[in-house]
């Protein structure tokens, strides 16, 4: 029996490599794996005394040779392929260990393997004859199974080769994943916006207590080959288990609340999210104080909510934190000892996370029937400098901030949307109606007055001025919205009318 060795994770490499020499398997290797078998004392044949042809191009070329290739990918049940081999004195190799360049943690060209999957694959191909071994903890069943029947059975060979054909599938979505985030697909792209094909791979990278609802089953996965996600790398103080809307929600939370950090005034920014829609933001310079503004924008939909925080979470934040109803997910920066000492004394079933900041997406997918819907994800594009002021009245530098938190946060609202702002506060959100008059009516209830010489945001066009009208109804001094109804001169009479200002941005942010 011969084996073929040619691996970058040398995990056990020693005591495998033992192993098939006490088997009395005959070692092929190269490279830096023949180094560390000849600095153990293993015996072994180098890949270039078989080949007959040294290793060039630095490395780069090495076991690509039909005296290797010929000796894993004969067919044995076929004679004209043993006469072929035969002819070429080539010897056959019944087991190829290999594991590939880590391209994940360092991609670069050079870290694209060419040999090692070219072998990973033939020997995969090949598994009614060869057996296949990518994973270092795969060695210990191998080298028991060869020790008890001097051979590997079918039904080994054929997982290890699925194993293998999946680790080269990773390996290469990785590769895609790479030139994807680097600008690739618009070089290949048939259409000038979205590319003609998207490979994705994923890979589980944790469990979840349950899906949506406690029924169903849920888990995390990461994108293979893609820019590394926040979530990797977000450390838990306490509380239960993840589940998939405490990751959904906080995901959108601590994604807004870093979206408002470059508005007017906006030194720190806290909003509390509950069933993905926020229900109270605030911005300004003190975090303890925006945190208790965006707390009673609507203290009853924060129960059971997601509370995402710009700032680190010390003590007296924390101790604000606990005296209010229960949070569900807490997620900020940092969250000092004394505060987490606190949750745990406190809030048993609150999980505190910590976080960096969230990393931009390259395409917002949702799956149908067969496939996905694709998109570009939704960025506010259009700004202060882009605006139409529309109304007889301008906007004064306080309206302007009102305003700029009221549009940002409706972006983020599920449509039909209203979001009514006041002093660096939102103070009323109406969501996910089917008609804007009632996400407007809804808002101006929860606002409760609070909203008089506020702002108001629309998140599409007023289709007719009774939308309007019942914005203007809680008292906001400016009106935002995108403009593009056939009725806008009628709107914009209507904003007249009522002696507010109107702000049309030119961009449209339905959120579904």
């Amino acid at each position: 029996m011969r084996a073929l060795l040619s691996v970058y994770d040398k995990t056990g490499l020693i005591e495998f490599a033992s192993g098939l020499a006490g088997l009395g398997v005959e070692i092929i290797s190269s490279g830096g794996t023949s180094q560390t078998l000849a600095d153990a004392g293993i015996t072994h044949l180098e890949v270039a005394s078989v080949t007959g042809a040294p290793e060039m191009l630095g490395g780069r070329v090495k076991t690509l040779h039909p005296k290797i290739h010929g000796g894993i990918l004969a067919d044995r049940s076929k004679a004209a392929h043993l006469e072929d081999v035969a002819a070429q004195g080539i010897d056959l190799i019944d087991l190829v260990v290999c594991n590939l360049y880590p391209f994940r943690s360092d991609p670069s060209i050079e870290m694209i393997d060419v040999g090692g999957p070219t072998m990973v694959r033939a020997a995969a191909k090949n598994h009614d004859h060869v057996g296949v071994l990518v994973d270092p903890s795969d060695y210990a069943q191998v080298l028991a199974e060869l020790s008890a029947t001097g051979a590997l059975q079918a039904a080994t060979r054929r997982e290890l080769a699925r194993k293998a054909f999946a680790h080269t599938s990773d390996y290469d979505a990785a590769i895609v994943g790479w030139f994807d985030a680097t600008g690739a697909p618009e070089a290949i792209s048939t259409t000038g916006e979205l590319p003609a094909r998207l490979t994705i791979e994923l890979e589980r990278a944790g469990e979840l207590r349950y899906g949506e609802n406690p029924h169903q089953k849920g888990a995390r996965y990461r994108t293979v080959g893609g820019v590394r996600g926040f979530w990797d790398d977000v450390e838990q103080y306490g509380g239960r288990e993840l589940s998939y809307l405490n990751l959904f929600d906080a995901e959108a939370a601590w994604r807004l609340a870093h979206e408002l950090l470059d508005l007017d005034g906006a030194e720190v920014a806290v909003v509390i999210v509950k069933h993905a829609n926020p229900c109270g933001v605030a911005i300004g310079s003190d975090l303890l104080a925006t945190y208790q503004r965006a707390f009673d924008a609507d203290p009853l939909s924060a129960f059971g909510g997601i509370v995402a925080l710009t700032g680190e979470v010390d003590l007296a934040i924390a101790t604000q934190i606990v005296s209010n109803p229960l949070a569900d997910v807490l997620i900020a920066p940092s969250i000092t000892p004394e505060a987490r000492e606190l949750f745990a004394a406190k809030r048993k079933n609150m999980r505190p996370l910590a976080a960096a900041a969230p990393t931009p997406e390259r395409w917002a997918l949702r799956q149908i029937a067969g496939g996905f819907l694709v998109q570009d994800p939704d960025r506010f594009i259009a700004n202060r400098s882009t605006y139409q002021v529309v109304t007889e009245a301008t906007p004064t530098r306080e309206q302007w901030r009102d305003l700029e938190l009221a549009w940002r946060v409706c972006g983020r609202t599920t449509s039909n949307a209203i979001v009514l702002a006041h002093d660096g506060q939102v103070v009323g959100i109406g969501c996910g109606q089917q008609n804007r008059v009632d996400a407007a009516g809804l808002a101006a209830k929860k606002a409760a007055g609070r909203a008089i010489g506020g702002a108001g945001a629309s998140d599409a066009f007023f289709p007719f001025r009774d939308g309007l009208d019942a914005v203007c109804d809680a008292g906001v001094s400016i009106v935002v919205q995108p403009g593009g109804s056939l009725r806008d001169k009628e709107i914009i009479e209507a904003a007249n009318e009522r002696e507010i200002v109107m702000v049309l941005t030119g961009e449209r942010h339905f959120r579904h």
